[in-house]
């Protein structure tokens, strides 16, 4: 491997798919100074101009959206139809933001008759994005649009799980706006470090796990820099003794298999009453076996040493191997989807964020005890609730301290909502129209009127 580049391996069969330059600092440094540069010129231009130039780099992606895709598939191992899937998402959203961006607006105060007090939002300035390889060009999207449509000039950095991907973003993206307002850098942890520690930076906005976000708010805690971020998840579900347990089955499976498991909001851990319990795992297990006749890789093998490592622990602490668990004899970084009885809080597989194809399930005694257990968590991402109470629903959502609670669907809502993440999990709105006020600052105005001298009024009355 070299010193100074990122070598990419295919999740599907390890073969070295390409490589890019890793950053240096003087890139670092010269681009956060580049942006510096631009800024005050891009947050000049008219707010619709703004949003006209992201509504074009949506169609250039759009118009690529297969390049993106294969990109995506060949990288991560995501298939490619819901790699493009992700990549039209991304386009959605940028066209989402070309719209909302123009009407971002603040609002007038009620002062004195004789002066105008308003609140105004204003671009922050240079803003660092740092996105994940697990839905590339969509959380990139959400990020540059927001931060673009609002005047700030932003240096993105591609997860080095997909650095083809980001390339390939900003060059679709990079022509449609002016010189320094978007730039992209390849590179590993070390990059991202940088950036976020510079001085010249106003958001450090990163999508990813949770000890890199810690990290990243440490630094901007010194620099003064806002920190924006949606971090790990330990997603609970619920499952109800009143609701079918097949249908519930297959809601856990989705939660947990799609994407093998490398979802921000995949189910992490299983509560299940115990008076559907036994129903429950046989339909589970069912599931899995059919996910795994068509297996989807982890995106490379230090990924599948992590997610084994927690099986394997799971099971020599007590846990029941249902499904799966064994790493298979074959190339790539694939893993089966697995299903785990018989497992308790304490167990890592159930405190930390897996990040794989793996269903852990606690058999408990009630629905509020259920509740109860599924509360205690470092994270605060997400939850999902499956119940025919009204009742257990509305404790549930009112209860279980993350920013987004889901009863009945595992994935779904109404488009335009918008969370904030809770303690590990991160901080700030990193999507929805409320992101816009994430990339922004508002700025109070009050516009009173001088008291002219006399000669001066005289000297303009005769002019």
């Amino acid at each position: 491997m070299r010193v100074d580049a990122l070598d990419v391996h295919s999740p599907v069969d390890g073969q070295l798919i390409g490589w890019l330059p890793i950053a240096t600092d003087e890139d670092v440094a010269g681009s956060v100074l580049t942006a510096r540069e631009a800024q005050p010129g891009w947050a000049a231009t008219p707010a619709a101009e703004r949003g006209t130039a992201l509504k074009a780099a949506a169609q250039a992606i759009r118009e690529h959206a297969t390049d993106l895709a294969n990109a995506v598939h060949s990288e991560t191992g995501r298939p490619f139809a819901s790699a493009r899937e992700g990549v039209l998402a991304g386009v959605s959203t940028l066209e989402q933001y070309a719209e909302l961006g123009p009407v971002h607006r603040g609002r007038s105060l009620q002062g004195s008759h004789d002066a105008a007090d308003f609140m105004v939002p204003e671009p922050r300035g240079v803003v660092v994005a740092l996105t994940p390889w697990n839905d590339p060009v969509a959380v990139a999207c959400g990020l540059l649009g927001a931060a673009l449509v609002t005047g700030n000039t932003v240096v993105h950095k591609p997860s080095e799980r997909c650095p083809h991907t980001g390339v390939l973003l900003a060059q679709l993206m990079v022509d449609h706006f002016p010189p320094g307002v978007l730039q992209s850098l390849t590179g590993d942890a070390s990059v991202g470090a940088a950036l976020a520690a510079s001085p010249h930076v106003d958001v450090v906005a990163h999508v990813g796990g949770t000890a890199t976000g810690r990290s990243i708010a440490a630094a901007c805690a010194r620099t003064g820099a806002k920190a924006l971020l949606e971090n790990g998840g330990n997603d609970p579900l619920l499952v109800d003794a009143d609701v079918d347990p097949v249908w519930a089955a297959g809601q856990a499976a989705i939660g947990a298999f799609t994407n093998a498991g490398q979802l921000c909001t995949s189910v992490e851990r299983i509560f299940v009453h115990q008076a559907v319990a036994e129903e429950f795992l046989a339909a589970l297990c069912e599931e899995a076996r059919r996910w795994n006749a068509d297996p989807q890789p982890l995106v490379d093998l230090r990924m599948r040493e992590h997610v084994h490592a927690h099986v394997a622990e799971a099971v020599a602490d007590g846990a029941r191997l249902l499904v799966g668990g064994e790493v298979p004899d074959r190339e790539g970084a694939y893993y089966p989807a697995t299903v785990l009885d018989h497992c308790t809080s304490d167990m890592r597989v159930m405190r930390e964020e897996t990040f794989g194809p793996v269903a852990p399930v606690r058999v408990v005694p009630s629905f509020e005890d259920g509740l109860v257990e599924a509360c205690v968590d470092e994270h605060g991402l997400a939850a999902t609730v499956l119940t025919g109470s009204m009742a257990n629903a509305q404790q549930a959502w009112r209860a279980l301290p993350v920013g987004t609670v889901k009863v009945n669907a595992v994935f779904g809502g109404a488009p335009g909502g918008a969370a904030q993440p809770r303690r590990g999990s991160g901080t700030g709105f990193g999507y929805g129209p409320e992101l816009l006020d994430e990339m922004t600052a508002v700025k109070v105005v009050h516009l009173g009127q001088a008291q002219i001298q006399p000669s001066s009024q005289a000297s303009r009355a005769a002019s």
